[in-house]
């Protein structure tokens, strides 16, 4: 699991707020999202909650993208960029 905050920062290629969501719906729209990109494209999630938080990475992860940067922000919302795999 990656660290609280990883200080790299990115330009992201596309961007995307699901902080509305809540799982699994939450990782349904980041794969959706990250299967329309190319192999290296950047993707920044906006998201709420300690469970997408802590989901969303890890998923990613295992399926083969890279998790750039986790940025917590006020009122229990993140902002992840992952690397497409």
């Amino acid at each position: 699991m990656p660290p609280a905050t990883i200080a790299t920062r990115a330009t992201p290629d596309h961007r995307i707020d699901i902080s509305s969501e809540t799982c699994p719906m939450t990782f349904v729209l980041v794969r959706l999202a990250l299967d329309q990109m190319k192999s290296g494209q950047i993707l920044e999630i906006r998201l709420r909650g300690a469970e997408p938080r802590r989901n969303v990475p890890l998923t990613a992860q295992e399926q083969g993208h890279e998790v750039v940067s986790i940025s917590d922000l006020e009122k229990g919302e993140s902002i992840i960029l992952l690397r497409r795999g």
